[in-house]
């Protein structure tokens, strides 16, 4: 990489731009859209089934159990269904259609997403105006 830390993390900086300029002419090219959910937004810290939210949590934390409702998360995993479930809001907030291709399908281990799962009425208890590196996706078909 480049010696010059100020220098590499411009270079970082340009690459995710653009990665995501691609990204969204792509999805744009498929009828779908690119939306960037907050930076800031607590992912990780947020419970997906109770939306409780832990005040602090170090990174190395990698498995965490919610001290409201009980249940446990793998770290990465709950970002991950958190991250679509804003996006979802998002989308829904500003009157997009949204088009879910997990809800009743499978996981990856092959266990079956039930309808109930994943909730289209959610609202996310964090609002930001701030834009993020997050991605989710919308297809109005």
């Amino acid at each position: 990489m480049v010696r010059n830390h100020n220098l590499a993390k411009a270079i970082s900086d340009t690459g995710w731009g653009t990665f995501t300029n691609f990204l969204a002419y792509k999805l744009e090219r498929k009828g779908a859209r690119l939306v960037e959910i907050d930076r800031w937004f607590p992912s990780s810290k947020l419970c997906s089934k109770c939306f409780y939210q832990v005040k602090e949590m170090s990174l190395d934390v990698r498995d965490w159990t919610c001290p409201n409702c009980g249940a446990h998360h793998d770290r990465d995993g709950n970002a991950a269904i958190n991250i679509r479930l804003e996006g979802i809001r998002m989308l829904k907030a500003e009157g997009s259609a949204v088009w879910s291709c997990r809800r009743g399908g499978k996981t990856k281990d092959g266990a079956k997403v039930e309808s109930s799962a994943l909730p289209y009425e959610y609202t996310s208890p964090v609002h930001r105006e701030r834009r993020g590196s997050s991605l989710a996706m919308s297809n109005p078909k």
